[in-house]
Order: C-alpha cells, then sequence, then structure tokens
C-alpha cells in the first residue's frame, strides 16, 4: 500500500503550486478531499491484490462520489449515490466554473464552480500517476502528468512561483521514486539462513540503495534552487522567485507585465466601482494615464517587449528620457498633475502617467524604459503612493501630421510586424476603409471615423476571444466589442496601411468630483497609438464612448476630421480629451476593459539593468569564492574554539590554596611561613603547630582537564584528515603516535607534544584517573607544524582553504538529516517481525517464490 499513498502525496505536492491562481482557500479542502478519497480507492484495490484495471476505476468513482457529496448533494439518492439530477447539477456548476475562469483574472475568487474544475482535474492527474507508477510500474513516466499540473500557474502567471512550493512538489515526485524503488527491492524475495539450531528469514536490506536515491534527489533540489542564486544573470532575486516568469533579462532584476494587467483585466467584470487613483492637474483637463506599452503582435495577442531601467534612469535622480520621435517644435501644453494612487488597490509596480511625461518626482527607486516612457519598479509598490508629473500635452497641427517625413527604419521594422498568415480580407478592408487619403495620417482618421461613426460597431463586454479568426470575425462579421478589441484591430489596420503602431494599457481621465479628479476601476481601457515623425507617439481612440460605450472616453481633437475639428458636433464620439466641459457626470457601470488584458497577456519582462553583464560575472564569481571558502572559515572558528578551552585548563583557579612552607622560631614554635605558590594563605598559625615538615594543602580538582584533552585530541584527528593522514578506526591514540612518530619527520620538539596528547587520550579513555597533565595551545602548535612540513605546499595550501574535515562534517549532518526521514518512514502501526524469529514452512515457501521473481 505504500506505493499508492506516495503516488497520492506525489500529486498533493505538486498540487500545492496551484495556489497563486485562487484569491481564498476553499479549493484546496475541495482538493484535498477528492485526493483523499481517491488515494483510498487505489490503496485499498493494492491491499486486496485486485486486477490493475480496477484502480482507474475504483478511484473514478471516489471522485465520482465525492464530487456528488460535496457539490450535488440535494440531487443524489441518499445525499451520495450520483443519479440523472446529480449528474446534471455536476456538469452546470463546471459549465459555471468555466464561465467564472473567462470573467476572472487570477487570482480567481474560489467558486463552487472553480473548485469543481480544480479538484476533478487534481483527481485526472491523481488517476494517471497512479496509473503509470503502480500499475503500470513506470513511476517515472508518472512525472509527465506532474509536470503538467505544475505548468498552469507557470502558464497562467508570469509572477514566479514560490521556492518552498517547488521544493515540496519536487520532493514528492522524488518521495515517488523513492518508494518505487523500495517496493521493488522488496519483491527480490527473502534471504534463508540455514544454521545448525534453527532457520531464520531476513527480508533484503534496501536502506543503503534508498539512502543513496534520497542524496541524488535532494542534492538536484538543492542544485535547481541554489545555482540561480549563485548566476545573478539568471533570476532577479532567487531563492525568493522560482520557475518559469523570471525571465532572462540581460542581467539585474525584474517586474513582471503580465501579472500586473491580468489584475486590471477584472475590473470591469468587479461589482465594485472602487476608486484606483485621484489627481489634480493644473489646468484641469482629464487625460490618459498610460501604464503599459505592448508593442508586439504574435498573430494572437499585443504583448509588451522587455523593457529595461538602467540607475541613470531613476526618475527621482533626473528628468525621463527623450519621447522618442517627438520634437520640441511641436506645439503643445504643460502638464502638472499630482497623481494619488489608492491604497486599497492589488500590487502595482507601474506608475499611470499621461503621455509624454518629462519629469516625474515620486519617492522609491522608479525607473523608466527610454523606449516606451513606461516607469516602474522592482522593489516599490504603488499603492499609497502621490507623486507629481510634469510634461508636455502634445497637439500638432493636422498640417504638421499631414507632412510628417516616414518614420525610421528602426521604428518601421519594429512596429510594423504582422503574421504572414493575416487574412487578405482584413487587409481588403483597411484598403478600402481609407481609401482616398492622400498620407498615413488622413488614413489613420478616415480609420478612427469608420470605427466610432460609419462602421457599424456598437460596444459589448462579453469575451470575443483572440487570434487572427477573432479579428476577422470583429471586423466583418460580429462589429461588436469591448476597448482591448477595438485598440488591437486598429492596431492591425494600421500596420496593414503602414502606418506605425502599438497598443497602450492604463485608465481614462475619470470623471471630476469636489474639485478632484476620481479613476475608478471600471475607467480601464486600452486605446492604440500611431506614430508620426516629430509627434512621436500619438493617442487615438476607436473605441465608441459615452452612454452606448466607454463612457468616459475622449477622442483627441487633432484625430478628428478637418470639418469636426473646425466644428466639434455634439456627439459623444467628437468631444476633444481637453474639454472639460465634456466630461461625464456619472459613472456607466458597463465601461472599462473588461478582459482586455487577459486576452492581450503579454509576456515581456522588464529588466532593471543594475550594472553591466561582466560586473555581474564578477559579483557571481565573488560569491562563489566567499561561498568556498565557508569550509575554511567553519575550520577557523573551530580551531579558535579549541584554544579557548586548553587556556581555560592551563590556567591557575581563582581560589586554588596556595602551598606554605612552615618556618621554626628560636623557641620550638611556628611563626609565619614562606610562600611558595600563590598569595599568603588566610589561616592561623596554629594550623602548622604540630607539623615538622612543610605541607601542601590540594589544589582544587581542573575540572576543564578532560574538555582540553578531548579538544586537543579532535584537533589533532582533524589536521591528520586536512593534511592527508587520517586516522584508521582502529587505532588507539598509543598505536596512531608511534604510527605518526615512525612514518614522518618529526622534530623533538613535535614528537614529545605528539606523545603527550595521545598519554592524555589514553589515559582519560582507559585510566582510572586520568591525571592532571593536560595538553597546551603550544603542543598542538608544535604538533601541526611538524606534520605540516612532512607534505606538500599544494597539500598546506588545500588544508587551509578546503579543509576536509570541515566538508566531512557537512556531509555528517546530511546525513543525520536523511536518516530523520528513514526514521519516519519506518514508524509502522504494528510491530515487525524480528530478524531472529524462526521461519515457519509459509515463510520459507514465500522466499522461495519471491525469489523466482
Amino acid at each position: 500500500m505504500r506505493l499508492p499513498i506516495a503516488s497520492g502525496a506525489a500529486t498533493g505536492a505538486v498540487a500545492l503550486t496551484l495556489y497563486p491562481l485562487f484569491a481564498e482557500g476553499s479549493w484546496f479542502w475541495a482538493t484535498l478531499g477528492i485526493l483523499l478519497c481517491t488515494t483510498l480507492a487505489a490503496a485499498l484495490v493494492s491491499r486486496y491484490a485486485q486486477p490493475a484495471f480496477a484502480a482507474p476505476v475504483g478511484m473514478a468513482l471516489a471522485a465520482i462520489v465525492f464530487m456528488t457529496v460535496t457539490f450535488a448533494r440535494d440531487e443524489a439518492w441518499w445525499g451520495f449515490i450520483p443519479n440523472f439530477d446529480s449528474t446534471a447539477r455536476i456538469a452546470q456548476t463546471m459549465a459555471e466554473g468555466w464561465d467564472d475562469i473567462q470573467k476572472f483574472a487570477a487570482p480567481v475568487p474560489s467558486t463552487g464552480g472553480i473548485s469543481l474544475l480544480t479538484a476533478g482535474g487534481v483527481a485526472f492527474i491523481a488517476i494517471l500517476v497512479d496509473a503509470f507508477a503502480v500499475r503500470v510500474r513506470r513511476a517515472a513516466l508518472a512525472g509527465l502528468p506532474l509536470l503538467g499540473l505544475f505548468t498552469v500557474p507557470a502558464a497562467v502567471l508570469n509572477e514566479p512561483i514560490a521556492w518552498p512550493a517547488f521544493i515540496i512538489g519536487a520532493l514528492g515526485f522524488v518521495g515517488l521514486l523513492v518508494s518505487d524503488g523500495r517496493e521493488r527491492v522488496s519483491h527480490w524475495g527473502r534471504a534463508v539462513l540455514v544454521r545448525r539450531s534453527r532457520t531464520t528469514t531476513t527480508t533484503p536490506d534496501a536502506g543503503k540503495l534508498v539512502l543513496s536515491g534520497k542524496r541524488i534527489g535532494v542534492t538536484a533540489v538543492a542544485l535547481a534552487i541554489g545555482i540561480p542564486a549563485l548566476i545573478p544573470t539568471l533570476t532577479p532575486n532567487p531563492p525568493f522567485g522560482f520557475g518559469v516568469g523570471n525571465g532572462l533579462g540581460p542581467g539585474g532584476r525584474n517586474v513582471g507585465i503580465p501579472d500586473a494587467i491580468a489584475k486590471l483585466s477584472g475590473q470591469l467584470s468587479h461589482p465594485v466601482n472602487a476608486p484606483v487613483l485621484t489627481y489634480t492637474s493644473k489646468d484641469d483637463v482629464p487625460r490618459y494615464l498610460r501604464i503599459y506599452s505592448l508593442d508586439e503582435f504574435d498573430g494572437e495577442q499585443f504583448k509588451s517587449s522587455s523593457l529595461r531601467g538602467r540607475p541613470e534612469d531613476r526618475v527621482s535622480e533626473s528628468v525621463m528620457p527623450p519621447a522618442p520621435g517627438l520634437s520640441v517644435t511641436t506645439p503643445g501644453t504643460p502638464i502638472d498633475q499630482t497623481i494619488t494612487i489608492s491604497e486599497d488597490i492589488e500590487e502595482l509596480r507601474f506608475l499611470p502617467l499621461p503621455y509624454p511625461a518629462t519629469q516625474v518626482i515620486a519617492d522609491g527607486d522608479w525607473r523608466a524604459d527610454r523606449n516606451t516612457l513606461m516607469v516602474f519598479s522592482t522593489e516599490d509598490d504603488a499603492a499609497g503612493l502621490e507623486y507629481q508629473v510634469i510634461g508636455k500635452d502634445v497637439r500638432p497641427t493636422p498640417e504638421m501630421l499631414d507632412n510628417a517625413p516616414q518614420a525610421p527604419i528602426d521604428v518601421q521594422g519594429r512596429f510594423l510586424t504582422l503574421p504572414a498568415d493575416i487574412d487578405p480580407a482584413v487587409v481588403a478592408l483597411a484598403e478600402d476603409v481609407t481609401r482616398g487619403a492622400a498620407t498615413p495620417y488622413q488614413m489613420a482618421v478616415k480609420l478612427q471615423e469608420w470605427f466610432t461613426r460609419t462602421g457599424g460597431f456598437t460596444y459589448d463586454l462579453q469575451t470575443k476571444g483572440s487570434g487572427l479568426d477573432a479579428l476577422t470575425d470583429f471586423l466583418l462579421v460580429g462589429k461588436s466589442g469591448y476597448c482591448e478589441q477595438f485598440a488591437s484591430a486598429f492596431a492591425v489596420m494600421a500596420r496593414v496601411l503602414g502606418i506605425p503602431s502599438r497598443v497602450s494599457i492604463g485608465y481614462t481621465g475619470g470623471t471630476k468630483s469636489e474639485g478632484r479628479w476620481i479613476v475608478r476601476t471600471h475607467d480601464a481601457h486600452a486605446w492604440p497609438e500611431l506614430y508620426f515623425e516629430g509627434a512621436g507617439w500619438l493617442t487615438f481612440e476607436p473605441t465608441p464612448s459615452g452612454g452606448f460605450g466607454q463612457a468616459t472616453a475622449r477622442v483627441p481633437s487633432y484625430t478628428l476630421p478637418q470639418s469636426d475639428s473646425a466644428e466639434p458636433s455634439s456627439g459623444a464620439s467628437a468631444r476633444p480629451p481637453d474639454d472639460p466641459a465634456a466630461s461625464p457626470g456619472a459613472s456607466n457601470p458597463a465601461r472599462g476593459i473588461g478582459n482586455a488584458e487577459r486576452e492581450l497577456g503579454p509576456t515581456g519582462l522588464p529588466a532593471v539593468e543594475e550594472r553591466s553583464v561582466w560586473v555581474n560575472v564578477g559579483i557571481g564569481v565573488a560569491v562563489a569564492l566567499l561561498l568556498s571558502l565557508i569550509p575554511a572559515f567553519m575550520r577557523a572558528v573551530l580551531w579558535l574554539w579549541r584554544r579557548r578551552v586548553l587556556n581555560r585548563a592551563a590556567a591557575v583557579p581563582d581560589d586554588e590554596v596556595p602551598v606554605v612552607k612552615p618556618k621554626k622560631d628560636d623557641d620550638d614554635g611556628w611563626s609565619g611561613g614562606e610562600v611558595i605558590g600563590g598569595e599568603p594563605a588566610d589561616r592561623p598559625l596554629s594550623v602548622w603547630a604540630a607539623a615538622e615538615e612543610p605541607v601542601a594543602p590540594e589544589p582544587k580538582e581542573n575540572t576543564f582537564a578532560a574538555p582540553a584533552v578531548e579538544a586537543a585530541w579532535a584537533e589533532l584527528c582533524d589536521t591528520l584528515v586536512d593534511l592527508g593522514m587520517p586516522k584508521a578506526g582502529s587505532e588507539t591514540p598509543r598505536a596512531l603516535g608511534r604510527r605518526l612518530a615512525a612514518a614522518y619527520p618529526l622534530d623533538t620538539e613535535a614528537a614529545k607534544a605528539l606523545t603527550k596528547i595521545a598519554t592524555s587520550e589514553e589515559k582519560l579513555r582507559y585510566a582510572r584517573t586520568p591525571g592532571e597533565v593536560t595538553p597546551l595551545v603550544d603542543d598542538l602548535k608544535a604538533v601541526r607544524r611538524g606534520l605540516a612540513a612532512s607534505v606538500s605546499r599544494g597539500r598546506r595550501i588545500a588544508a587551509v582553504l578546503a579543509p576536509m574535515s570541515s566538508l566531512l562534517r557537512v556531509r555528517g549532518l546530511g546525513e543525520r538529516v536523511l536518516d530523520g526521514f528513514d526514521r519516519l518512514e519506518n514508524i509502522r502501526l504494528r510491530p515487525a517481525r524480528k530478524e531472529n524469529e524462526t521461519a515457519t514452512a509459509d515463510d520459507v515457501l514465500e522466499s522461495q517464490v519471491g525469489s523466482r521473481r
């Protein structure tokens, strides 16, 4: 029964890595319950030697009964027997869970449907693991379904999986392999020993084999965690982060974009339209606050490329990098905003900013990416932060944009990339919509006009999917979606027309209340940005605004047709963003980005470039050298401690009574005394009245003698190990001393010191009274010096820098830890048969059958 239990434990250990996906803990109890039921069913099948195919059937039935009791008790017969109604209820709950998964972003709430899907998925993995490890006896193949379970959080989240969860999961799989090895060894049969007086049987000893397997497994797990910690260029902050999501940026720490976007993706569907931030502006004009810039389109979604924050780009130490493509002569108005982030928001490592910002005054280590001007931090969180933003609200004229030169080659190569299999109908549609436009700017204006007015599009929060097929359906068939679909479709069509484009994620300007602009969760938004040389990246707004769209969305004035720009219409889509009166007075619950960011799901990871690669390599080498000197440090500390013990034994105790030689006066009486050792004794002379010979009271026993002998002997043994001449296990102190004196050319002082140490240890071991002679520090120094002189210089250097005695102690500590696991495994509910118990005829027959297997 051990192997089925180990299989269930391994599945449960790996299932713990799912914790980042859930905001509550009810999923854990549902998963734990279904694992206990399936493991019990598998153990019973093995216990009663049922056919192998009975295990998955029994485990599946146990899982179904558990799900029926937990999620459809009212519909089942007697509360636990499945029927048609309970099955329909479970199917309905699963469908609800699937809808919840599509609606919410991780961490998701542990609703009944989500918990049911999670428990059912873990039960399916448990059945596969049991089939591979127990029924087919291929425990290594059981790692495949476990790996599939492990990759679920790694695929959904870009945030690193915590190293304790990884260690627990890895040790669960190692335990499964160890249990499989012990099971195989136990099937080799029993050894039958025939003696004159009795016949005994013994089971095979798998202890050493199991210990070796555990050493390999623990070492592999330790290396998986420890090596990234020693190489700074691999992970940002090991061992506090592990697994998929750390990224392989060119050095430094990382902060994941996808996790923050996934948190934004559920804001629209959140029932509470809570404040996210507030701000004030000197010109009292609302502006879009950008958080993320997504520049890569892979055919499925827009995502962000890697960002880089250099030390010189700290916003607290310098101004922001120049905005790409923006000329200083481009007209615009100054921006001066003070933004306050709510303390109740979830973790946010990026600052919402109007684009382009020239200066950000904020506390903490916030850095700007030179290409996107995104400001982020790997150490600080934006919750509760108040910061000031100074920038420029770019307002180019239509004439300037009409005459804008062609974008540079590097901009075209990066922001015009499209997949080769894009639908030709989309290409034809973009050309048809912009027919008659003479310049890229005019094409962009016509494209926006088509989305917001003439194209027949409607705003809908329902998820429409992602990818090229969803794009074609959105543009040609459905024409209904939310802001992310409008922004992505606009950006793709702009690239088709040869206009560099990207997608931004952030918030609209919000609504004004009591003198401050308030941005709420439902103001989350996605919009496209187009590049025009001289003006840089400009915001366009294809999403319908007003009461039938994104309520607080605003169309920039420079994106309107010439006639509308001169005389703005009263329609919602014609309101310029710099018109405070155009701000709606009430919020619309059906607005925001919905699931836009989840569909975008970018995988770019901004890496903070703290220092050059060579500096990181140097730091890694230095750290490795320091770690390699840990054994030497341990050896030095141990030597200092032993010296202290020897010095304490050599010192005279303070309360020792001095030895006094009495003197005789002319009257045959005793008077005074000559101090032989210590201070004069404070006692009356009558004590010496009857003594004719000097009296020396016994000094107090030196309680430090035995520890000093033990310390000297231990130091001698460690020195021999470090110098490559270790003591044999059967050697007595006297035999060791003789061998060393005969084998190595020791001088007189070293030989006497060696004899003194060996004799003291021998007396301490075997004599009734160890004696008062104890080794001194000088004796140890003489022996060490004499032995070191008899070996090569390389051996002496190795003894100092990499002492083998310290390494053996570390190894012994690891073995004791593993022995502790062995003792836990040997705990049994019933006493085991003694080895010297007389074997019965059934035992002999069983051993013979087992030996033939």
